[in-house]
């Protein structure tokens, strides 16, 4: 295998509770993450020199500052040298929008460099790899609804292939995870979790039970800023229950039938930075059925 290419999907947090910092300084979290089919594209090629070519539209990114140069080195300071790489990336998921962009690039980067270049590295290890590039990249690596627990690693799949859609409107602000939960500290914790309903709404294909209990704590620094204010209204006069993206800034509402996501979405197209898309689970995973 010379080449390959990977769809690097979105996820959006079906519930997010933030809860105590454990004694590294990292938040506990309490999380349902939501693959959607919403994607970068990324095509991996092989090279002669053992060094990284990253090829993207992203703009005002430094190279070292991206994070799949970031996993690529530091693969080879785990393993070794093992070849080049050349990588085209294409952004279509939004930064500092909530929908882990950036972590789902870094995740299917090492999914696919591993495939490509046969290195056998056990996906215990792998994971280790992928924490250690960020809390996010972990959840990243499956391709469907998990529970998050601890800092973002500790991984149980759901047991789900229930079908909904998203609308997903990108504010004019973005949001800096670091930012946000520095704010949120500042804010007394709600200590209220969701995800025994969510996924108990998961696996049932239970729509109602879902939208009852959609909740992301990160609202609470946001809930006074009024372009979020209005983005929320705008969404629910479609119809659907909202929930901020992660730690921000997109906005999505979820809605059970197709007909009425298209309709919300041709009613709102000119006006906002817009998406519709699926959730997205796949029974076929890189981790098996842990």
């Amino acid at each position: 295998m010379e080449k390959i290419y990977v769809k690097a999907r979105a996820k959006v947090n079906l519930c997010l509770s933030v809860l105590e910092k454990n004694k590294n300084g990292y938040h506990n979290l309490d999380s349902v993450f939501q693959k959607i089919n919403f994607y970068d594209e990324l095509w991996l090629e092989k090279i002669k020199e053992n060094k990284l070519i990253l090829e993207s539209d992203i703009k005002g990114v430094k190279l070292e500052d991206n994070i799949i140069y970031k996993a690529y080195y530091k693969l080879i300071e785990e393993i070794g040298n093992f070849g080049g790489v050349k990588v085209k990336l294409k952004k279509n998921i939004p930064m500092q929008a909530g929908l882990a962009g950036g972590s789902t690039d870094c995740a299917s980067f090492l999914i696919a460099i591993n495939k490509l270049y046969n290195l056998n590295i056990e996906k215990v290890k792998l994971k280790e790899i992928a924490k250690s590039l960020g809390a996010d990249v972990v959840p990243c690596m499956f391709n469907g609804a998990v529970l998050s627990s601890g800092i973002g690693d500790i991984i149980k799949k759901i047991n789900t292939r229930f079908k909904y859609y998203f609308l997903i409107i990108k504010p004019k602000f973005s949001c800096n995870t670091a930012e946000m939960f520095k704010e949120l500290d500042k804010i007394p914790k709600r200590k209220i979790s969701r995800s025994k309903e969510i996924i108990n709404a998961l696996e049932t294909n239970n729509f109602k039970l879902l939208s009852e209990n959609l909740i992301n704590d990160f609202e609470l620094v946001l809930e006074k800023k009024q372009e979020f204010i209005n983005i929320v209204k705008v969404i629910q006069n479609q119809g659907a229950k909202t929930l901020l993206a992660g730690s921000g800034s997109c906005v999505f509402g979820i809605f059970l039938e197709k007909q009425k996501a298209k309709e919300a979405y041709n009613n709102l197209k000119n006006k906002y930075e817009i998406y519709i898309c699926t959730s997205y689970n796949l029974r076929r995973n890189y981790f098996g059925n842990e």
